[in-house]
């Protein structure tokens, strides 16, 4: 079965949405694709839609140089979802009106439906809470367009033509606020569409199972395995694709957070059988570190001795010629929709060198990092790896300001690692996007038992994000930053004082170097 013959491609129209419409298009079961509003009716034709999603958008559509469609669109018979400026774009190209009211609306706003709401609203409360953000508002349906919801400003708030397959809704079905939005953007796929929706993780494990035997033959792959979740699942999915024909390497820089190294080992080598070239290259870390203090001169060093040693250990395997790699698809929509064949560097410790010569397996490039996450706990992973926090590629290394010492490593890792197990403990560990304990280049007084110590201060720092892009502290509990103070005091040598970072991205980042 071809899981992706059920496609709906979500045009972009410079929408901060656009991905969480596509993310809720997949929880409904169906393959959802990204595309740029430039597309002709042409292009989008040649890839098949079942549907046809028009994004929401920052310009009015009487704005010079604003983003439009190829008109033609209308024409190929595939169903059409307008979202804010997308539904005003289908009224407007279709010969409604599109106006400006004295006021926008913005932020939760009670919707009321007409006559039942029409086929995309049947079933939800006459009056319903809806996230608004628009200013402009279609004052007339096109022809033929039937208004099946309105609110104080907005008179068409949603519309539907059945014969032609144009729907629009001026709310945002795909954010949390809108109470019956995913019902909105479901009944759309099943009830206007006709989709059943095949897009499940054990249909996209077997679909990528047949793909990566299809692509590596009787060939050999390697995999760059790092212990994040990405590079894991990429090289589950594969090996039980290709077995013993892929060999992984684990390069162990000592920078690892406390017992990830052996976990890695324990899952890839003992549990699945996956052959694993494991490099312990602590010392050769810690050596290129010395004395290194600024935070770009750590990651070129970091990222320039992982490079030779992943090398050395490629030469062990012999005749590679594919490498897998973790990428996701917010990389390849990021890279400007086709994904160039080059090894991006946030994919791996500083990015590996670009005249290795290798042809991708990329098993994981349609899928958003909560899908990988699924398709991990399909595959038997296990929760220490399925749902690890992202993890900077230079480790512990960005975390220690100044110098990297092996003394320093120890001290942060059982630091950290007290400060995960109380997240855990108080069930708030999928609550936050990143938890982590930074060790500072500085040493401060305190008193323990009757003497004066000068010890190290630790800094917890959590915060709660949707994509990382921006950022929030995470109001932890003052009882569990207690217990996370306390046991760090007691529990590990050389600190004496804690302290709790409450800087929002923006202005600070999520990372301290």
């Amino acid at each position: 079965m071809d899981i992706t013959s059920e496609k709906v491609l979500v045009v972009d129209f410079g929408a901060q949405y656009a991905q969480l419409i596509a993310r809720r298009v997949r929880e409904a079961k169906v393959y959802s694709e990204i595309v740029s509003s430039s597309l002709s009716a042409a292009e989008i034709a040649e890839r098949k839609p079942s549907a046809i999603i028009f994004s929401g958008g920052p310009a009015s559509v009487h704005a010079e140089g604003a983003k439009l469609i190829d008109p033609a669109v209308y024409d190929l018979g595939v169903p059409i979802l307008g979202i804010c400026y997308g539904a005003q774009l289908i009224a407007q190209q279709n010969g409604g009106r599109v106006g400006r009211n004295d006021r926008g609306e913005y932020g939760r706003t009670t919707l009321r439906l007409n006559e039942g709401g029409g086929m995309l609203l049947a079933g939800t409360p006459e009056e319903q809470s809806v996230w608004m953000s628009h200013f402009d508002a279609v004052v007339e349906a096109p022809p033929g367009v039937t208004a099946t919801a309105s609110t104080a400003d907005a008179p068409v708030a949603a519309f539907e033509d059945h014969q032609r397959g144009l729907f629009g809704v001026q709310f945002h079905p795909e954010v949390m606020h809108t109470t019956h939005g995913q019902q909105v953007i479901e009944r759309f796929l099943r009830e206007a569409c006709g989709l059943h929706g095949t897009w499940t993780m054990r249909s996209i494990i077997d679909t990528a199972v047949d793909q990566i035997r299809a692509q590596v033959g009787d060939g050999t792959a390697l995999c760059g395995l790092s212990g994040g979740v990405d590079s894991a699942v990429a090289a589950a999915l594969v090996h039980r694709a290709i077995g013993d024909q892929l060999t992984c390497v684990f390069v162990d820089t000592g920078l690892m957070r406390l017992n990830e190294g052996e976990q890695v080992v324990e899952t890839f080598e003992r549990n699945f059988g996956v052959r694993l070239i494991h490099v312990e290259a602590g010392d050769r870390f810690f050596a290129a570190l010395a004395g290194v203090t600024e935070p770009e001169a750590k990651r070129r060093a970091i990222g320039e001795l992982f490079i030779r040693v992943f090398e050395d250990a490629e030469a062990q395997v012999e005749g590679a010629q594919f490498l897998v790699q973790g990428t996701l698809y917010p990389d390849v929509i990021e890279s400007g929709s086709e994904h160039a064949s080059t090894i991006k560097s946030h994919h791996n410790v500083g990015g590996l060198p670009d005249d290795m010569e290798f042809a991708l397996v990329e098993p994981l490039r349609s899928l958003f990092k909560d899908e990988v996450r699924a398709v991990g706990h399909e595959l038997g992973l296990p929760d220490e790896i399925v749902q690890r926090q992202p993890f900077p590629g230079p480790g512990l290394g960005v975390r220690i300001i100044g110098e990297v010492t092996p003394e320093k490593v120890e001290t942060l890792q059982y630091a950290d690692f007290i400060v995960r197990e109380e997240l855990a403990k108080a069930g708030l560990e999928r609550e936050i996007w990143q938890s982590f304990a930074v060790l500072p280049d500085i040493r401060s007084v305190g008193v323990m038992g009757d003497e004066r110590t000068y010890g190290y201060p630790i800094i917890i720092r959590a915060v709660t994000s949707e994509d990382a892009m921006t950022a929030d502290w995470a109001r932890i509990p003052y009882e569990v930053l207690e217990t996370m103070s306390s046991r760090i005091i007691n529990e590990v040598a050389g600190v004496n004082r804690v302290a709790y970072d409450i800087t929002s991205k923006p202005p600070g980042t999520i990372e301290w170097e």
